[in-house]
């Protein structure tokens, strides 16, 4: 049965929420695949939290990238859209430095706003993501 038989294909914001759904899961398996690799290389990872931080970013932005090259998307897409996971941990990394925020509330904080980056960049470009 193809999309057009589901009616996905006639629902554009269906075809959008499909593909954010995908984004994340693909993101997860990142994270899962690649966390073993770090924490092999980098046997003090978990005790320092910038670094665990912006690692977890890189896996979640590689296994993004990697299903959105498979969906088709550009190197500039697939770049804004890594920029986007990336920014808000670093705009809260100088508040976890200084003891503002916990490495907890720095982690949640983060995701929360970077599923809102992705999202922004995602209706930016609401064309390529089915919009």
């Amino acid at each position: 049965m193809n999309h057009e038989e589901h009616g996905i294909a006639r629902h554009p914001a269906r075809r959008f929420t499909r593909h954010a759904v995908e984004m994340v899961a693909a993101m997860v398996a990142g994270m899962v695949l690649l966390e073993p690799v770090w924490s092999f290389a980098w046997p003090g990872l978990r005790e320092s939290t910038t670094p665990q931080t912006l690692v977890m970013a890189t896996n979640m932005s590689i296994g993004m990238a990697v299903w959105m090259r498979v969906r088709g998307h550009g190197a500039a897409s697939v770049a804004e859209m890594a920029a986007a996971m990336y920014l808000p941990f670093l705009l809260l990394l100088p508040f976890s430095l200084a003891g503002a925020v916990t490495a907890m509330q720095l982690m949640t904080a983060g995701h929360v706003l970077m599923l809102a980056a992705m999202l922004a960049v995602m209706l930016r470009r609401r064309h390529e993501y089915g919009w």
